[in-house]
């Protein structure tokens, strides 16, 4: 069947949101939309699953977990091939981003115990008469709100260390991509059959305002800037923590010493892949004076192989029909203000696609720069050295990721970069690495997911202390006497007045 409405744009038809091919239009399923109610009674069932889902302890959800993990891999190809048909990602890409995923369900799930279970803490000599003991406790109910760029890599990122911490979770899925939603719920609920500890609720951005004031015991979000300050206000209504992933506009700085030939490859996947449309995607290059011909047209001839189209083409269409306007905007206004396109331009516009473009000496505070695009363009400017890169990079509110490359002085420069990842003569490999944190800073977000920050991220840290004796300097006590008081001053100076 096909929906009359602009390729990809979804539409509630008779109470459902039916979900369309961004190439063809046509459609890929539909699922009923939520109401208010329906959010607060999922939110209500999920808080009784995670009950039971807490109890399991920490091997039982392991084991679970890692039966997800088994099927999904078991079904890379079948999930690989609706990822493509829903939301345009060429088959190959929809793949790695599969494997991605399933490597952060088996790594959440195999050291949940070990990050966030009970341990001993070191007590001080002021207080040597007690232990310390420290675990991280499930909060409740999660509530995770995806993006339609990476529909499966990106809301796992959150729901597998969340339930892998114990807790229970609602999703909702983007309303662009709610199918790929739903088959990661229904996956697990074959394996986990007894109780609804990941359910999905579906709709547009009120559903997704509904899980904020449905009494979830924290909210992961990932999707835009603007959206994310809209998540964060309703949760602030209730106090209700916040984990947000929001937008980017990330640089690579190319050093003088840097291997050109790598360098060009990675800024070419880093910022094309996905047709651009990765929150952690190479938007910005700095080049230093010495390489930077050399590097761009470097650049241009792998960017111009690359191939555009529905099917088998390295870049698929643009997911959102609106985001076409945003990246037109951004290369027209860049061309306007002086700079130049060495590949593509304003003509590589033709929706859905937008076909490869590489931008020259683009004023630092044009849109292009300065704006997250989304779509498969870089803009390349050249800088005196790796300082003026350095600070160019930094001159934007995003700080999500970044690149360098070079050898002297690349990991000295990579951790001057304000951002929350950084990776060295490479692009978006911290994302795969699932024992780093994942997280931004500025207007990118705060909070982490991935590793174990990331898995403490979804547990409450419970401190107990346990007396083991008498104490020595009682002081927490009515019945303490002048001379307790007097020895306590003796012992912190001698302790601490040196």
């Amino acid at each position: 069947m096909t929906v009359a409405n602009a390729p990809g744009t979804p539409v509630v038809d008779g109470g459902h949101l039916v979900s369309t091919s961004p190439a063809t239009g046509d459609e890929v399923g539909r699922l009923p939309v939520a109401a208010t109610a329906d959010v607060r009674a999922a939110v209500q069932r999920a808080r009784t699953a995670g009950d039971w889902w807490a109890g399991l302890g920490f091997d039982g959800r392991r084991a679970r977990l890692l039966r997800w993990r088994a099927l999904l891999a078991q079904r890379v190809e079948q999930l690989a091939e609706l990822i493509h048909a829903e939301g345009g990602k060429p088959v190959a890409d929809a793949v790695v981003e599969v494997v991605t995923a399933i490597e952060h369900i088996d790594w959440a799930a195999r050291n949940a115990a070990r990050v966030l279970g009970p341990r001993r803490v070191r007590s001080r000599l002021i207080l040597a008469e007690f232990s310390g003991h420290l675990e991280y406790q499930p909060y409740g109910v999660v509530g995770v709100i995806g993006p339609w760029n990476y529909p499966v890599f990106t809301p796992v990122g959150s729901a597998a260390y969340a339930l892998a911490a114990g807790n229970a979770v609602v999703f909702k899925p983007s309303e662009y991509t709610p199918v790929a939603g739903q088959w990661l719920v229904d996956s697990f609920a074959e394996v986990v059959d007894e109780q609804p500890v990941f359910t999905a609720v579906h709709g547009l951005g009120d559903v997704g305002a509904a899980l904020c004031r449905s009494g979830v015991d924290k909210l992961a979000f990932t999707g835009s800037t603007a959206t994310a300050k809209k998540v964060m206000a309703a949760c602030a209504e209730s106090l209700t923590p916040v984990l947000l992933e929001a937008g980017g506009k990330d640089a690579m700085i190319v050093d003088s010493d840097a291997d050109l030939d790598a360098a060009a490859e990675a800024a070419v996947w880093g910022g094309l892949t996905n047709a651009g449309q990765t929150c952690i995607g190479i938007e910005r290059v700095y080049a230093v004076e010495p390489v930077f011909d050399a590097f761009v047209a470097k650049v241009v001839e792998r960017a111009g192989r690359l191939t555009v189209g529905a099917d088998g083409a390295d870049i698929g269409p643009i997911t959102m029909p609106s985001q076409v306007d945003v990246i037109r905007r951004h290369i027209d206004d860049a061309v306007a203000r002086g700079g130049r396109a060495v590949l593509g331009g304003p003509d590589a516009v033709a929706p859905p696609y937008v076909h490869p473009t590489v931008l020259v000496d683009v004023p630092e505070e044009s849109a292009a720069v300065r704006e997250e695009t989304f779509g498969p363009t870089l803009t390349i400017n050249r800088v005196r050295d790796a300082d003026e890169a350095v600070a160019r990079a930094n001159a934007v509110p995003y700080g999500l990721g970044g690149a360098v490359f070079g050898r002297r002085r690349a990991a000295s420069v990579a951790r001057r970069l304000r951002s929350g990842m950084a990776s060295i003569n490479s692009t978006l490999t911290f994302a795969g690495m699932s024992t780093l944190p994942f997280g931004g800073v500025g207007e990118s977000g705060f909070g982490r997911i991935h590793g174990e920050d990331g898995l403490r991220e979804f547990g409450r840290p419970k401190a107990v202390t346990r007396r083991r004796g008498p104490s020595l300097l009682p002081s927490m006590t009515f019945e303490r006497t002048p001379k307790d008081v007097a020895r306590l001053v003796k012992a912190i100076k001698v302790l601490y007045g040196r």
